[in-house]
């Protein structure tokens, strides 16, 4: 569904992917892990389209995307859920939920359809869908940041470090929902992580990225009792 092919990534002059390269199929859950400052963030945004690669491809679906613009890039399904969440603090969540649907807002039975799907994700947007988003808790916020992303119906997401800043009950918690949409909606979700020990009990497989480059994948089985692994992301 989603091909890297030796994919490096500049800014401002300076490298910071460096040939990455990875598949992942559809329906699967994969995290990629890192610690702070390994390229996550500029790798999902390479693929999202935000960033243009300097060298390699990137294809969806067996089309090439590295070359397209961020909305045809949604429109084809490829969805990212940015680190910070980003949300426009002053308007209410069903705004900001609208937000997510921008290139679907025309078809009024499909959008509230959309809305309530997300409501029945998250029952706490539907109890406070006129408060401004920017009142909510780092969790509640999180929760919207993923519902705005749901709108646009992804078929495949690409979730950039969903727990930072997250009290352990709460990422645990936002672990499960992740989970569940990969599951019962049937959503391939790449998920970018610091957070190993969350990363690893919730996906299939993953890989792990240092300093931009590509240096272990596999199982998370296998990851989690990696040697390195274990010392560098989750400890003992």
């Amino acid at each position: 569904m989603l091909k890297l092919t030796q994919v490096d990534t500049q800014i401002g002059g300076l490298q910071i992917i460096h040939q990455v390269s990875l598949e992942i199929n559809k329906g699967e859950f994969v995290a990629l892990l890192g610690s702070n400052g390994a390229g996550k963030t500029t790798l999902f945004r390479t693929i999202a389209g935000v960033l243009k690669p300097n060298g390699g491809s990137i294809e969806f679906e067996g089309a090439p995307i590295h070359r397209m613009p961020v909305h045809k890039i949604v429109e084809m399904g490829l969805v990212l859920c940015p680190q910070g969440r980003q949300l426009f603090p002053e308007l209410s969540v069903e705004k900001n939920l609208i937000l997510g649907a921008y290139q679907k807002r025309r078809d009024k039975k499909r959008l509230q359809n959309n809305i309530d799907k997300v409501y029945s994700i998250f029952p706490i947007l539907k109890e406070r869908k006129n408060q401004q988003a920017g009142t909510f808790s780092g969790g509640e916020q999180q929760m919207l940041a993923i519902g705005r992303a749901l709108m646009s119906e992804p078929k495949m997401l690409l979730l950039d470090e969903p727990s930072l800043g997250l009290a352990p009950l709460i990422v645990k918690q936002i672990g499960e929902i992740i989970a569940s949409i990969n599951e019962e909606m049937d959503t391939t979700i790449f998920l970018s992580e610091q957070n190993a020990n969350m990363a690893l009990n919730i996906t299939e497989r993953g890989y792990v990225l240092e300093n931009g480059q590509c240096v272990l994948s596999g199982e998370c089985s296998q990851l989690q009792n990696d040697e390195n692994v274990r010392k560098a992301y989750i400890g003992g």
